[in-house]
């Protein structure tokens, strides 16, 4: 189909207002949450008093980036809805996080997820572990800022710069004073926004297509949109049952149970029963919103009829629908919607990222600091992480060609290494210290190698690293000494890792983001 056909200038007044208003009104209700008298538990855990189901949607919230939105519909519009595979790991990774990891961080008075680690295996290791997630999840969340430019720049056409400043400005601004409760509450409203908004766009592109939904499924059935399915045995294609049910698994016990991100949350539950019913219940909210996402993008394949690569990449393809497409109003709204996403992730990694700076490294070392002096640190780290958040999301204008490739891709690099950690230090007393430490080093090491020289599926990382760190930590507690731990790490691998000459050629699929 001729995309001139449909082309229609963009958004008007009535659109520009719907997005000024809720960008005003979403900061505005954030404030709402600010105090004049605080502690740290009420800043970071917003005292514990948070219902399940709100922790629920604000999981949803802050796993759904704005590279969820415009970058599924995009995936699905090139290939088909055998994604929705790696998300039925996310829900065994939920169950697993229930039994294993919950009940260790309800022993005790916990803020984050590495003082855990301090725990069971010492300082030092919690001081590594927390590092490497501020590391990564600043990387990861700049590239995510990043994404929204692309809305902006082709809804409202301005510079992706100051796009960019404006809703790290307006975040930072809630964030800044409500804590993790403005977090959470603006994540639930946040969410009925992106996801309501979503509906609409639904039955909007069903009014468009002639035929309805008849023609979308008799199309998309002929060309095998619909495959949700693929249970062959091919290890280089990232989206079969067993790639995406094995390794969404063990990408979400990872991220959900060992992410300062996910895990702050869930320590805001009133009790462990709640929390894991909030853990839960997202999984099952998951699910359906990404088969909502996956469906858009099939539904867009059948309106338009074109190659992505006429939208110039599929990232694109959603965005520049909204905009030339639904009529006015609903434009305004969806735009809000993908905003809405964006700021739920940027709130919830800067109030994380804040956290685990003040409580991993800052109070360990200046245990005697007043409540009040606690409460500035923190609010001071808070503006420091979002200026360089805000710094990354700039370099990566100029650095970051394919950004749902690299938003997951920088997320994952840690988590193999990271659950490694955590199971080794759960589920046996045999490693030290110094063995696990071992155990990490090689675990990022290979995490690193998979990542940057060989072409092996994103769905087998994190399982593949976790097994190997499990066992150089393991074995580093052995008389026979850390050379034999490393080489039982590295041995682990060696049958997956080929040379690069014996490697198949990469997937057309894009890598996706959660």
């Amino acid at each position: 189909m001729n995309l001139a056909t449909h082309a229609r200038m963009g958004l008007n007044r009535l659109d520009l207002a719907i997005i000024a208003v809720y960008l005003l009104g979403i900061t505005l209700f954030g404030l709402r949450f600010r105090k004049r008298k605080r502690t740290l538990r009420d800043y970071f855990l917003a005292d514990r008093s948070i219902p399940w189901w709100a922790i629920a949607l604000s999981i949803v919230a802050a796993e759904t980036s704005t590279l969820t939105i415009i970058s599924i519909p995009g995936l699905a519009y090139d290939s088909n809805l055998t994604f929705l595979q790696v998300v039925l790991g996310y829900l065994v990774g939920r169950i697993i996080i229930s039994f294993v990891l919950l009940p260790q961080y309800f022993k005790g008075d916990l803020y984050t997820a590495y003082e855990l680690i301090e725990r069971r295996f010492g300082r030092r290791l919690r001081s590594v572990t927390a590092g490497l997630f501020l590391l990564t999840r600043a990387a990861a969340e700049g590239v995510r800022i990043y994404a929204v430019s692309i809305v902006i720049a082709i809804a409202l056409g301005t510079g992706e710069v100051t796009s960019i400043a404006i809703i790290t400005a307006l975040t930072l601004v809630y964030t800044f004073e409500g804590g993790l409760a403005a977090v959470i509450w603006t994540d639930v409203v946040q969410t009925i926004i992106y996801v309501g908004g979503t509906l609409v766009g639904v039955f909007t592109i069903l009014h468009l297509v002639p035929g309805g939904w008849t023609t979308i499924h008799a199309t998309a059935a002929q060309v095998g949109k619909l495959q949700v399915f693929d249970f062959s045995f091919n290890f280089w294609k990232p989206y079969t049952f067993w790639a995406g049910v094995i390794g969404g698994t063990f990408l979400t016990t990872a991220s959900h149970g060992t992410d300062q991100l996910i895990v702050q949350r869930l320590l805001a539950a009133r009790n462990q029963r709640q929390s894991v019913t909030a853990l839960l219940s997202s999984g099952v909210a998951i699910v359906f919103q990404f088969a909502l996402f996956l469906m858009v993008g099939v539904m867009l394949f059948v309106y338009y009829r074109v190659p992505s690569a006429t939208f110039g990449r599929a990232d694109r393809i959603y965005p520049t629908f909204i905009v030339n497409q639904m009529p006015h109003g609903i434009s305004g709204l969806l735009i809000a919607a993908i905003l809405a996403a964006a700021m739920s992730n940027l709130s919830a990694a800067l109030n994380s990222l804040s956290s685990s700076s003040m409580m991993d490294f800052y109070l360990p070392r200046h245990p005697d600091v007043s409540e009040s002096r606690k409460i500035q640190l923190s609010r001071v780290s808070t503006i420091l992480w979002a200026l360089l958040l805000f710094a990354l999301a700039i370099l990566s204008l100029h650095k970051v060609a394919r950004v749902v490739e690299v938003g997951l891709q920088i997320a994952s690099v840690a988590y193999g290494a990271l659950l490694g950690v955590f199971l080794l230090g759960v589920l046996t007393r045999r490693a030290n210290q110094n063995g696990a430490m071992l155990g990490m080093l090689c675990g990022f090491s290979i995490e690193l190698y998979l990542w940057l020289w060989t072409r092996v599926p994103f769905t087998w990382y994190c399982g593949d690293r976790n097994y190997g760190y499990l066992c150089a930590g393991l074995r580093s507690k052995h008389v026979y000494g850390h050379r034999v731990a490393l080489a039982a790490s590295f041995s682990t691998f060696s049958l997956i890792l080929q040379p690069e000459s014996c490697h198949p050629p990469a997937p057309n699929s894009p890598v996706t983001s959660a």
